[in-house]
């Protein structure tokens, strides 16, 4: 995949990122390399390969389902601005944050 300076510039966009203009060259060079390494490792033979989580087979201890803590419902309301009381719910509105 071959990148250019209006593709980085977008991509820094997208992700936020501030990049000043007179960046953008050497941004090209680094992206393309991190991609062509991408690339080479697609290229691995992985048939048979088994995928693993860790390098140890590990079981993890299993523990009742249970619920431990809670309850306390009154106090966690307690703090909201708005709260909606338990009768109707029990939880609290809070701002919007996603455009």
């Amino acid at each position: 995949m071959a990148l250019d300076k209006a593709t980085v510039a977008r991509i820094a966009t997208l992700a936020r990122i501030k990049v000043a203009d007179r960046d953008l060259d050497r941004m090209v060079g680094e992206l393309q390399t991190i991609l062509n390494w991408v690339e080479e490792l697609n290229t691995v033979d992985t048939d048979g390969v088994e995928p693993m989580t860790s390098a140890v087979e590990v079981t993890l201890p299993m523990r009742e389902d249970k619920i431990s803590d809670g309850g306390y419902a009154t106090k966690v309301l307690a703090n909201a601005t708005e709260p909606v009381t338990i009768g109707e719910g029990g939880f609290f509105t809070v701002p919007k944050v996603v455009e």
